[in-house]
C-alpha cells in the first residue's frame, strides 16, 4: 500500500466507552473522502485493560472495514507500557507514523472536533490556502459560521490560559489549546527528539519550537463541542498548567535547535482573525 500523506496520532487513556464511536465516525467519513490519504494512529496512554481491549477491538474493526473497501486511509494501534501523558502518546504515534507522510497531526479523542471537521482540515492541506503553510491549527473561535459549544468557565479559564501563554512566549495564537494540529513533517521531523513535554503543554510547546524555526502557522474555526467527560480538573490543572508555563519557559531558553528553514514568517491566519 502506498504511503499516506497525513499520519493523525489520536492519543486514547481509558477511552474505552467514546473512541469506538469516534473511531466509527471517523471509518464512515474516511470511506467518503479519496485523498488526502490518511493514516490514524491510536496510541494507547497505559489504558486499563478493560479500555485497551475496547479500543483496540474498535481500530481492527474499522481497519477490517477499510480493507474491505479498498480504501486509501488505513488504522493502526499502538500501545505504551504506561500512562505518561497526552503529549508523551502523541510522540510516540508520531514515532510510529509512515515515512512517507508529508504531514503529521494529533487529534483528540473525545470526539469534540468530529469527523467531518477533521477531514475538513486534510483536505485543506491540498489546497492553495495552505501552499507555504507548515502548521494549520484548528481554532475555537466563533466566526466563519462555525459552531463553539462549552461552559463559560472552560471558555474564561482558556482565554485566562491563552493570555498568559502570549505573555511568556508572544505566539499571537487565539487557541492554543484547540485538540488538533496539522503539520509538515519535514519541519516537524527535526523536533521530536527535542520534545519533552509529556502532558497539556505539548501544544504551547510545539507552537513555540516551530516559532523558533520560522515556520509558517495558520489558525482555522472549526466546530468544536464539548460533550462532557473532560480529563481536565478545575482548577488544578489550570494552576499546573500556569505554573508549567513559567518552567516551560525557563526550559526552551536553554534548548538548542536544528537549523531553521528559510524564508518563513509566523504568525498567520485567516482573513478576519486577529491573533495578536
Amino acid at each position: 500500500m502506498e504511503a499516506p500523506s497525513i499520519s493523525v496520532v489520536i492519543p486514547a487513556y481509558n477511552e474505552g466507552q467514546r473512541l469506538p464511536r469516534f473511531v466509527e465516525s471517523l471509518t464512515r467519513v474516511a470511506l467518503l473522502q479519496p485523498t488526502p490519504r490518511v493514516e490514524f494512529i491510536v496510541a494507547d496512554d497505559g489504558s486499563a485493560p478493560e479500555h485497551a481491549s475496547l479500543q483496540q477491538a474498535s481500530i481492527e474493526a474499522a481497519q477490517a472495514r477499510l480493507l474491505a473497501a479498498s480504501s486509501p486511509h488505513r488504522f493502526t494501534y499502538v500501545a505504551a507500557p504506561r500512562n505518561g501523558g497526552k503529549g508523551s502518546a502523541i510522540r510516540l504515534g508520531w514515532r510510529h507514523a509512515s515515512p512517507g507522510a508529508t504531514w503529521l497531526a494529533f487529534l483528540d479523542a473525545d470526539g469534540a472536533i468530529n469527523a467531518e471537521e477533521l477531514f475538513r482540515l486534510v483536505r485543506l492541506t491540498d489546497t492553495p490556502d495552505a501552499e507555504g503553510v507548515d502548521v494549520l491549527a484548528g481554532s475555537r473561535i466563533l466566526m466563519a459560521g462555525r459552531r463553539v459549544v462549552r461552559n463559560l468557565h472552560r471558555h474564561l479559564q482558556g482565554r485566562i490560559f491563552a493570555t498568559l501563554t502570549d505573555l511568556h512566549f508572544g505566539l499571537r495564537f487565539y487557541d492554543t489549546q484547540c485538540g488538533v494540529k496539522l503539520m509538515r513533517a519535514s519541519v516537524l521531523r527535526p523536533l521530536l527528539d527535542v520534545l519533552r513535554e509529556e502532558r497539556w503543554l505539548l501544544d504551547v510547546e510545539l507552537l513555540a519550537l516551530l516559532q523558533r524555526q520560522g515556520a509558517r502557522c495558520l489558525e482555522v474555526p472549526i466546530d468544536w463541542e464539548d460533550f462532557g467527560g473532560s480529563k481536565v480538573i478545575p482548577g488544578l490543572d489550570a494552576a499546573r498548567m500556569f505554573w508549567g508555563l513559567f518552567k516551560l519557559r525557563r526550559r526552551l531558553e536553554h534548548v538548542t535547535l536544528p537549523a531553521p528553514g528559510q524564508g518563513r514568517a509566523l504568525p498567520t491566519s485567516l482573513p478576519g482573525i486577529d491573533t495578536r
